[in-house]
């Protein structure tokens, strides 16, 4: 009987990259954290790295667009299905959506990477290109979950620097802001309107 054998898929390959690089970078450090390192942490060679990115600095970029498609996609599932905000919300805190998500698990990582491709003027379209797609996100779930907002735009703005505010502020001083301060000040601002 013959062995087939199987490759992972590209998907699969940058998955398992993906993860390995959150360890990694956790360990050692955006800066300190090697190609080689990243490749051998995730099982693969030097080569498999360089069939999925040209650099580090690519690989960051992905993760970071990973992420956002998640949340996307995760966002949109749940908007399908709840079509007010209190419904929305409420969904939205039940759910993990973290544990497929390197960057979801590790929200310092995930400010420690915007932070590092910000840094970078060459890179800092491709940041801005994942926060116009955020901020359209939460501008589509106001305007679908909260009829009575005069404009979505501006309170999808807000609501997305409320988040990025709390998170935040939970990394720096976690005594101080409880974990749900994100979505008890969503209420509090559903109650004002």
């Amino acid at each position: 009987m013959s062995r087939v054998r199987t490759r992972p898929t590209r998907d699969d390959t940058r998955e398992k990259l993906f993860e390995a690089a959150a360890r990694v970078f956790e360990e050692r450090g955006i800066g300190a954290a090697s190609i080689e390192t990243i490749a051998a942490a995730a099982g693969f060679t030097r080569g498999a790295f360089y069939s999925n990115f040209a650099s580090k600095d690519d690989l960051i970029v992905a993760m970071l667009e990973d992420h956002v498609e998640r949340s996307l996609e995760h966002h949109r599932k749940l908007l399908a299905r709840h079509d007010n905000l209190t419904d929305f919300v409420a969904a939205l805190r039940a759910t993990e959506r973290s544990r497929h998500d390197p960057l979801g698990r590790a929200p310092l990582l995930h400010m420690e990477l915007i932070l590092y491709v910000a840094r970078s003027e060459k890179r800092r379209p491709d940041l801005a290109r994942r926060l116009r797609a955020r901020r359209k996100m939460v501008t589509d779930i106001v305007a679908t979950t909260a009829a009575e907002v005069r404009d979505p735009a501006w309170a999808g703005a807000l609501v997305l620097a409320l988040e990025d505010g709390f998170r935040l502020h939970r990394l720096i001083d976690p005594d101080s802001t409880p974990a749900d301060s994100f979505f008890r000040a969503v209420a509090d601002l559903q109650k004002l309107a």
